[in-house]
């Protein structure tokens, strides 16, 4: 890609490598400002060039998106006599650390942070010429990572060529998200991953039911209906909570009073039956007790 300014007065290497900063390592030959400028314009327009190859909707690399994320971008650029005046951009790799929830092949959930591969573009007429593996050993040898231990995100049936082609990936562990990585990802990690544990499987939920807490209350208070005698309220207090109530100057906390059992019972049984009920069994109900309805 051609640019109106000289780009080898702003990437003095062959490959120059950017971070959130848009500064290069070695300092451009234009004022910083000027420098600055013409970064992030390079950067808006090989952004837009990859978007449109991988048919996206919208670019995923620009100056806006490398100042505002951890990502690492490395820049390609030509350095053959012919393009001695002003230069132009091969192509560029942009990486970054994420993390990921991966599945083993044994279909474990394993939690890691691996170097993933964001984006990566070529110039169309500058493909097939060595200059992808040239950018992409660069960037292994840089950030000091194994091809098999990389994720890659929605790489294109092209770059997965690539990879088989140039560093023999092939075997690919199915995820669920948009990232692809292949077997020996789990093996000879500087950081291995933590393995989740499975999921338990949820019970069916019945409505209506006690949870064991519930249960156990239950349990609880009907012993106290049946053992519970004590003393009235409030010498059923003992001494502590007593004292400990008159060392607060508030009065003793009354406890909650729970019926006994034999007598809940019995009074349910002399409940007086509802009217309905008394006309259904022939019974007569009083004049007296009917409720004016005028």
């Amino acid at each position: 890609m051609e640019f109106e300014f000289d780009i080898h007065k702003i990437f003095l290497e062959p490959i120059t490598k950017l971070d959130s900063t848009l500064l290069p390592q070695r300092r451009p030959l234009v004022s910083s400002s000027e420098a600055e400028k013409q970064i992030m314009k390079v950067l808006d327009d090989i952004g837009k060039a990859s978007a449109k190859a991988q048919r996206l909707p919208a670019p995923i690399t620009s100056a806006s998106r490398m100042q505002t994320n951890q990502h690492h971008l490395y820049i390609l650029k030509d350095c053959t006599p012919k393009t001695a005046g002003r230069g132009l951009v091969i192509g560029f790799l942009k990486v970054g650390y994420k993390k990921l929830f991966v599945l083993d092949r044994k279909g474990s959930h394993i939690e890691a942070e691996p170097l993933c591969i964001l984006d990566f573009y070529i110039h169309e007429s500058l493909q097939r010429h060595g200059f992808g593996k040239e950018l992409f050993g660069f960037m292994l040898r840089i950030e000091q990572v194994e091809p098999q231990h990389l994720a890659i995100d929605r790489p294109s049936e092209k770059f997965l060529s690539f990879l088989w082609k140039h560093y023999n990936l092939r075997a690919v562990i199915p995820q669920v998200n948009n990232f692809v990585i292949f077997e020996g990802f789990f093996r000879d990690r500087k950081a291995p991953g933590r393995k989740l544990p499975p999921k338990r499987a949820e019970g069916e939920i019945k409505p209506y039911s006690l949870s064991e807490r519930d249960c156990k209350d239950w349990a609880g208070e009907m012993t106290f209906l049946r053992h519970e005698e004590g003393l009235p309220w409030p010498f059923s207090q003992g001494q502590s909570s007593l004292n400990r109530a008159g060392s607060l100057g508030s009065s003793p906390t009354r406890p909650r009073v729970i019926p006994r059992e034999d007598e809940f019972v019995k009074s349910l049984r002399t409940c007086r039956p509802h009217s309905l009920q008394r006309a259904a069994n022939g019974e007569q109900e009083d004049s007296s007790q009917r409720r004016r309805t005028r």
